[in-house]
């Protein structure tokens, strides 16, 4: 059985192991055992801690299983976003000129370096191991966020934002980078993302220019991928959609990657999420639905997805989830169904 679980100092090597699987292009994944060390150490810290959503923290999340006792997968939600470091961000915005003289109304889409984005919770970190991606499991701990949100609206923005890794060639070649960050950092694509990863973003606000960019001065293949995900960002995206985030023009600064945003009390899965009675099943009627159940617990969380009988106030789960979830008959779980695929 898979859960998911806050992380521990013990999942180092594990997670350096699924570092090195995403490779580049996903910043809150670098193969950087120092960063790593810090970050466990954040998030033990902001999950311990009273909540603080105008400070920087991290509730970072593992899925083991069960069974072998394997971290196989990762998930998080960052708080408190720019309110250490700035967080930036471009947004594409439109100017409309007319002349008269000439009779004639131009459209220029610009980018602007901002930083609307502060004090936003960020959902991230959303990496499964190859040979767990199948079950549905990639939706079962995206949605383990929202179910944590749902749990404890008061440690989360009420503004929620995700950056999704931005379109690259086969080869590695990113070029909205190529056409606008390289001329001003003067680095590889690569060795910028591995810096924003593991020292901060403080280069960005050294070096990056404070005036609009002009896409139509951008090589035609930069401004394609303006907005355009990764090939492996594509299913993320969607189900992103699904809950109700949206693209209006944000873009991050290095691959051009949309960042999708959404409030939190209209994410579907927050929306759909409800609290039952816990009982003890002997045998499940229906094995092929499953729900996606959390045990409430900041001090010991615990989220699973398994089937369960369900009735309007009780939900009866096995002994076998119980224990993995770590409730008893009459405590309370929060949970929400499963989009299982029609055979």
């Amino acid at each position: 059985m898979l859960f998911i679980r806050p992380v521990k100092h013990e999942d180092l090597d594990a997670i350096l192991k699924m570092s090195v699987e995403v490779g580049t292009g996903m910043t809150s994944m670098p193969n950087d055992a120092d960063t790593w060390k810090n970050r466990i150490k954040d998030s033990l810290n902001t999950f311990s801690q009273q909540p603080n959503i105008n400070d920087e923290g991290v509730y970072f999340m593992v899925a083991e299983d069960s069974q072998t006792h394997e971290v196989v997968g990762t998930t998080a939600i960052y708080v408190g976003i720019g309110t250490r470091t700035p967080f930036f961000s471009y947004r594409k915005t439109l100017i409309v000129k007319y002349s008269k003289e000439l009779e004639k109304t131009i459209e220029t889409q610009v980018l602007n370096l901002v930083n609307d984005f502060t004090r936003s919770s960020e959902v991230g970190s959303l990496f499964l191991s190859a040979s767990y991606r199948h079950s549905s499991y990639g939706q079962f701990i995206a949605r383990s966020r929202y179910l944590m949100m749902s749990d404890f609206p008061e440690r989360f923005s009420d503004k929620i934002m995700a950056e999704m890794r931005g379109f690259q060639e086969q080869d590695g070649h990113a070029p909205f980078w190529q056409a606008l960050g390289k001329k001003f950092f003067d680095l590889p694509f690569e060795n910028a993302d591995y810096i924003s990863a593991t020292k901060g973003s403080q280069f960005i606000q050294d070096l990056m220019p404070k005036y609009p960019v002009y896409v139509d001065l951008l090589p035609k293949d930069a401004q394609d991928c303006i907005g355009k995900p990764h090939a492996v960002s594509a299913k993320a995206m969607h189900m992103l959609e699904k809950e109700g985030f949206r693209y209006e023009g944000y873009l991050d600064v290095f691959d051009g990657g949309p960042t999708m945003h959404c409030r939190r009390e209209q994410i579907q899965s927050v929306r759909d999420a409800r609290t039952y009675t816990v009982a003890i099943a002997d045998s499940i009627v229906d094995t092929q639905q499953r729900y996606i159940m959390s045990n409430r617990n900041i001090d010991n969380y615990r989220v699973i997805a398994q089937p369960a009988n369900l009735d309007e106030t009780t939900v009866a789960i096995t002994a076998e989830s119980a224990s993995v979830l770590g409730v008893s008959a009459g405590d309370t779980v929060n949970l929400i169904k499963m989009m299982e695929k029609q055979s």
